[in-house]
């Protein structure tokens, strides 16, 4: 650190949390600076100020790291859980940094997770403004009229508020189900599942493929690897 940033900047830039979630220990009373628990945002660290969470001494991570994760289902994307269900930290066997999930899945979702100890990235792709796309794969009950697929496209109402348009498209239809493959930029909770509900067609499977340009490719469920410069470019988060 060579400048004054924000502390919340900070604490993501040394691995602690996405800028996000560092904003909510801030407020919880968890993070001191120079001896002085800190709850208000706005404060600013300098070089050689002292920043403690939860007692103990934050400093910078020596490199960035960032590992793409085929999560399978039966696993929260968390980096533990109270109730004691398998997490997402679990597959990731041999990995010394500390890291976390950018964004999450659902327990029963499978599919393209990205992991890393670099706050800002994690911000940059999760964050509203910069609309990355996100496509999946789901299979839902019965078969989605044009109206059904309409209103996905066009948006449907969650939370009091419509989704931002989506591209909708049906790759195949069973008996008594369709697949479908949904890229939407946003990240509300259970997104697509509520959207699906909200037409009609509850999910029956859902897995991520792809975030923007970087897709999951051959990588078998729990298999995890590190993600190369050029693969990272892919996440247009500019």
């Amino acid at each position: 650190m060579s400048e004054k940033i924000r502390l919340q900047k900070y604490l993501a830039r040394c691995g602690i949390a996405s800028r996000r979630h560092a904003e909510e220990l801030i407020r919880q009373g968890r993070v001191k600076v120079n001896g002085v628990t800190v709850t208000e945002m706005g404060v600013t660290v300098s070089p050689g100020d002292l920043v403690e969470f939860d007692g103990k001494p934050v400093v910078p991570e020596e490199k960035p790291v960032y590992i793409l994760l085929n999560k399978p289902a039966g696993y929260v994307t968390t980096v533990s859980d109270p109730q004691g269900r398998k997490t997402v930290m679990d597959l990731l066997k041999g990995v010394k940094e500390r890291v976390y999930p950018v964004g999450r899945l659902d327990y029963d979702t499978e599919g393209l997770l990205i992991l890393t100890n670099d706050g800002d990235f994690a911000y940059k792709s999760t964050h509203p403004r910069h609309q990355v796309n996100k496509t999946y794969i789901a299979e839902v009950e019965g078969i989605p009229s044009n109206e059904a697929l309409r209103k996905l496209r066009d948006g449907v109402m969650l939370d009091g508020r419509l989704t931002s348009p989506a591209d909708v498209k049906i790759l195949k239809q069973k008996k008594r189900s369709a697949v479908l493959k949904i890229t939407i930029h946003e990240g509300r909770n259970r997104q697509v599942r509520r959207m699906c509900e909200a037409v009609g067609h509850p999910v029956l499977f859902l897995k991520r493929i792809s975030i923007g340009g970087l897709r999951l490719g051959n990588l078998k469920p729990g298999e995890w690897r590190y993600l190369t410069a050029s693969e990272l470019k892919k996440i247009e988060v500019e």
